[in-house]
Parts: C-alpha cells; structure tokens; sequence
C-alpha cells in the first residue's frame, strides 16, 4: 500500500457520516451515502488534496460495490416479484432502454457509442442504496416494498445485461452467446441450490456461528467470489456475478437453514455496510472529477438536465405501468425510488471512459446528477408517502403520526 494515509482518512470519514446523518436526522432526513460521498469529495484532489489512489484502495472499492450489488440480490424474494408485479417491471424497465438510448442519440448527435453509455446510464435503480432507506422507513414490507423490490431489481439488473451485451467491446451476437453460457451455469447453480442440503451443512451453520470457525460468512464469500470470477472469465462485469451470487446465497441459506439465514445476513451486512460499502461510495467521492464539472460550460448545464432525465426516462415508465392496486402516492413514491441511481451511473460512466467513449465532463455531469438523485428523490418519495399517512412498519401500516 503506497498511501495508507488515505485508508486511514477514509475509515475516519466512515466514522463520521453517520454521526453526521444523525444530527441532520433531528431536521432533514439525508441518506448516509450522501455524506460518504460529499466527504470523499472534500478529502479528496479537487478540494483538500488528503487522499490519494492505490492499487489496494481501488480494489477494496471494488470489492464494495460487489458486496452493494450482491446484498441487493440477496433481497429479491422471487416468490413476491414473480407474476403481473415482475412482468411489468421488465416492460417498464424495456420502455426506459429504449427512451434513453434515442434522448442519447438526439443529445449527442447521433454517436452511438457515446450514447450506448449515457442512454444505459439512465435506466439504472439503485436498489441496494434505496434499500437500507425502505428498511429504516418500514416501506419494504408490505405491497408497497414488494412492488419497490421487483422495479429496483428489474433497474439493477437490466442495465447490468445492457451493460454486458453493449458495453463489453464485442459483437452483440457473441455478447448474447457469453450470456447465455453465463446463465446456463447460473441456472445449473440454482438447480444445485435448491436441492435438499445434507444435515450436517445446517448443523455446521448452526454451531459456528458464533465461533471463529464462521462457515456460514466463509461459505457466502466463497460463492460471492465464485461467481466474480465466473462473470471475470467470461468477460462479463463483476457486478453480474455478484448480483446472480446474492440470488444464490439467498436460495442456499433458506433452504438449508432457515433459522439461521437471518443471523448469517447480519453478519455479513455488518462486514459490507460496515467497511466495504462505505468505502465504495467516499472513493466515488474521492474520484469525483469535481474540476470538470465546475470549469463551467456544458457539463455544468447537462447536470440538471440529466437529473430530469433520470426521472423522465426511468420514472415515468415505472409509474405508467405501476400495478393498479398501488395508490397515487405509492406510485408516485415508485417514480422517485426507482429514478434514484449511483452504483451503476459510476460503473457505467468508468466504462465510457476507459473505453474513450464518454469525456470527462459528461462523465462528471452524469455522477454528479446521480449523487443530487440519491440526496433528493427518497427524500422526496418519503414525503410524498409521509403526507399520505400510508408508510408502513413492520408490523402494517403506521398511523401518520409515527411515519418518517
């Protein structure tokens, strides 16, 4: 490591956001990873000049935004978002490709590449950054989150497709086919998963869990890396793999111990939002190119226009085709939530520009409208169902009074 500095600086800043969204809780409700990435901003080159890049810090953000992608997989409970919920999501989510590739067309001047890379970018959902606020309001029970949970998964995992058949540098033909072997040994995994569990792997789960054995924690690991690897090996994005991992792990541990599952996710929530997902976000604040986007000029102007955008493109679909039972303000809670966005934004726009498709501006102007989306739209989607007197708890739905 050639800047532990920086590791100790971000752990610090780790530290302190949450002792910063406390304090701003009593007025304003902020979500946490605002204040990780404005603080990553301020300690990083554009505006301190404390923090500086590795090769170990780069990695250890990586390996963060996987822990995000596959704790957002490990949410999805199939037997909810299947059915009319599931299939008008994948439409909505269909409807939003196809909007943000022409809008990037018009926007560009009909460059292709350039437009490949913002027109998927403004499909994204950002369910696993949504999640943590859903639970801490009560939505993620109920209708209301059983809904949430299918559009942010169908946001999360469309572009990830998208991202794989149009931004990996090969024909789309063969981008299709490395797919389909992907899912082949996917679904191969899944088969497996369901299968009956021998006793003893439930009762090994059991009786270390609270020792330094912990083979549950190291078993989930193991298919998280598994399934990067998988995904790295075919030439597919990581964060595929930790997506279809999460998926796996869930299915794997509530077949084979149930009791424990709930335990075992504890855990390992506590090893991501407790170290590696933190850092993910204060480095996208530390590699921010804040200068880009205030030299002024046309990146500055893009930002609010792709802020609107991201709720045009991604809102809109998902409140057109919002299932009928949902009421206006759930579905206008819909629209925000799923207009909200970050992870894939950064790992798209990484893309566009180790590829040269995308300049550092637009690259800037589209992260930065990201980060405002994440800051204002759940804000706005716990309003919105705050005044409705409809947020729910854990327990059913909360009198006025006691909602968020």
């Amino acid at each position: 490591m050639t800047h532990p500095g920086t590791l100790i600086l971000i752990a610090a800043v780790a530290v302190l956001a949450p002792l910063l969204a406390h304090g701003a809780g009593r007025r304003v409700r902020i979500p946490l990873v605002i204040f990780e990435i404005v603080l990553g901003i301020l300690i990083g080159p554009d505006v301190l000049g404390w923090a500086h890049h590795d090769e170990v810090i780069d990695t250890l953000s990586e390996l963060g935004l996987s822990m995000l992608i596959f704790l957002a997989g490990y949410e999805i409970e199939f037997a909810a978002v299947r059915g009319d919920t599931l299939t008008r999501a994948v439409r909505a989510w269909v409807i939003s490709l196809a909007l943000g590739l022409g809008i990037a067309l018009a926007l560009t001047g009909m460059d292709l590449s350039r437009s490949v890379v913002i027109g998927t970018a403004l499909t994204s959902t950002a369910l696993g950054t949504v999640l943590p606020i859903l639970r801490d309001s009560g939505d993620l029970r109920g209708r209301f989150g059983t809904v949430m949970m299918a559009f942010g998964a169908v946001g999360e995992f469309g572009p990830i497709i998208a991202m794989a058949v149009l931004l990996s540098g090969r024909e789309p033909g063969v981008s299709t086919l490395v797919l389909a072997a992907f899912a082949l040994i996917t679904a191969a995994a899944i088969f497996w998963s369901l299968r009956p569990r021998p006793p003893w792997f439930a009762q090994i789960i059991r009786t270390t869990l609270h020792t330094s054995a912990q083979f549950a924690v190291r078993f989930v690991m193991l298919l998280l890396l598994a399934m990067l690897a998988l995904s790295a090996a075919l030439g597919l994005d990581v964060l595929l793999g930790a997506f279809a991992a999460g998926l796996l792990t869930r299915l794997v541990l509530q077949g084979a111990a149930p009791d424990s599952s709930e335990e075992v996710l504890g855990k390992v929530e506590a090893m991501g939002f407790g170290f590696l997902v933190p850092l993910f976000f204060i480095v996208t604040g530390i590699n921010f190119d804040l200068a880009s986007l205030l030299d002024g000029g046309r990146p500055l102007l893009l930002l609010p226009v792709f802020l609107l955008l991201f709720l045009l493109v991604r809102g809109l679909p998902a409140y057109a085709l919002a299932p009928r039972d949902l009421s206006i303000s759930e579905r206008r809670a819909l629209t925000l939530y799923s207009s909200t966005c970050l992870p894939l934004v950064v790992a798209i726009t990484t893309i566009g520009l180790d590829d040269g498709a995308v300049q550092k501006g637009e690259a800037a102007a589209l992260v930065g409208a990201a980060m405002l989306s994440v800051l204002l739209f759940p804000l706005l989607a716990l309003r919105v169902r705050t005044k409705a007197g409809k947020t729910t708890t854990p327990d059913g739905p909360a009198p006025e009074s006691e909602a968020w």
